[in-house]
């Protein structure tokens, strides 16, 4: 993508409106623009990391073992009267009526839906268990939208629904969801930590939400630092080893971690001084065990081994998959913009030419762009080098490709690693394979 034809709107001032950082850069970026309050338009670069981050919960959802699926985002009233919420849930629905007067609403959750659905299907044991998910667009009608895409009224959400005939099975498929998660947000390069929650309008009577450690984060968390130096990735737990599962899940909710809304002071004084951390969090993911809250309500049942009906037991599990891309930014940024973890930046790589019309310098830039056809960005601008560094610094790229007459005549690029700022000359051929490795 040659910078010159990329729809790229950057600012240079911040908009009065955005509060937080990830709402300032996001607008300044060139990410997002908003069409009415809590609603925004996703532009070029922000549609890419995006579809990066939904594409990691996606893969780890397969990983789990769970179905995709893609239910509707209208949904029928009377789905939620069976269940109970449909007037517990308050004005954060948004209800409407169709053209012949039927009760409709824009779905906030899918627990009833996807109970319907199942229950039109499953019959007997023999089709448990079962986990589907979906990767949809919701709308909750926030009093008091704010943070940009952290707490906007439309957002992208990946749910999941578990059904198993047992509680012990449930609670498997539970802990299944909960090391997914970890192996999600370690990809995108994320440290997430598991905190007991309230299960509020959900329901149920174990849940966890999963909060990322961010110095601009909305909530005050506790936790034990032995999460600080914990590898999710590394961890060999087959996802159909009942025992191991249970151990590591044992483990590591073992270890203290609370939400100011969840802490316990007697058992925060039972860690060890020296291990207790307090810091800011931001909350982008929650899961939750609930039982037959939904199924016994809305008729689901399956015939048992003894052939007698059993109302399978659920969980929910939902990860904010817009609210992610915040939450990236709040934990990866500096006072000159965004810094991108490799796995969801728009591009990987900005190759900058310092002089636009140098023979040299062009046909470097035109080789490496070649040679990363997807993943590059080139700035091709007739600009100043400043204008180059600044807009290269606020978007985030991993890696800038500095390319300036001197350099590019002994056939030299200069590599600049955002995360870091650590800068090295180098040959063309050594700077691919490193950008490529």
């Amino acid at each position: 993508m040659r910078l010159t034809r990329a729809f790229l709107p950057t600012l240079k001032e911040t908009p009065a409106e955005a509060q937080i950082v990830s709402h300032r850069l996001m607008l300044r970026a060139g990410l997002i623009r908003q069409t009415s309050a809590g609603i925004y338009a996703w532009l070029p670069a922000g549609l890419r990391v995006l579809r990066k981050v939904e594409q990691i919960v996606r893969e780890e959802q397969d990983r789990a073992g769970a179905q995709e699926v893609l239910m509707p985002t209208i949904q029928p009233a009377d789905l939620w009267q069976k269940s109970g919420r449909y007037d517990d849930y308050g004005k954060e629905m948004l209800r409407i009526k169709d053209r012949h007067e039927r009760e409709m609403l824009f779905g906030p959750t899918n627990e009833e839906m996807i109970t319907d659905i199942f229950r039109s299907y499953a019959t007997s044991y023999r089709d448990l268990p079962r986990n589907l998910y979906h990767i949809q667009w919701k709308f909750r009608d926030e009093v008091r939208p704010r943070f940009g895409v952290m707490r906007g009224r439309e957002f992208l959400m990946k749910d999941a629904y578990s059904f198993d005939l047992t509680k012990e099975g449930s609670e498997h498929s539970y802990r299944q969801m909960f090391l997914a998660y970890l192996r999600t947000f370690q990809r995108m390069g994320l440290k997430a930590v598991p905190m007991r929650a309230d299960t509020g309008p959900i329901g149920g009577k174990l849940s966890h939400e999963f909060i990322i450690l961010a110095d601009t984060g909305e909530s005050t968390v506790f936790y034990d630092s032995k999460f600080e130096g914990l590898d999710w990735g590394g961890t060999e737990v087959g996802n159909d080893d009942v025992p191991a599962l249970k151990a590591f899940f044992e483990e590591v909710t073992a270890m203290y971690a609370a939400t100011e809304e969840m802490h316990d002071e007697a058992a925060w004084s039972g860690v060890d001084a020296a291990s207790r951390r307090e810091g800011k969090g931001i909350e982008v993911g929650h899961i939750f065990h609930f039982g037959t809250k939904y199924s016994e309500p809305m008729g689901l049942s399956v015939a048992g081994p003894d052939g007698v009906a059993v109302a399978p037991q659920m969980g929910s599990y939902g990860i904010g998959v817009s609210r992610l891309v915040a939450a990236l930014i709040e934990a990866n940024h500096d006072e000159n913009g965004i810094k991108w973890p490799d796995a969801v930046a728009p591009w990987k790589l900005s190759i900058l030419n310092l002089k636009v019309g140098d023979a040299a310098c062009d046909a470097l830039c035109e080789k490496l762009h070649a040679a990363m056809p997807d993943d590059a960005i080139y700035d091709d601008r007739p600009d100043r080098a400043g204008v180059k560094f600044a807009d290269a610094d606020l978007m985030g790229f991993p890696w800038q490709a500095i390319i300036g007459p001197r350099g590019a005549a002994a056939g030299k690029v200069e590599l600049k690693r955002r995360m870091t700022g650590e800068r090295e000359e180098m040959s063309f051929e050594e700077a691919l394979a490193k950008l490529t490795a």
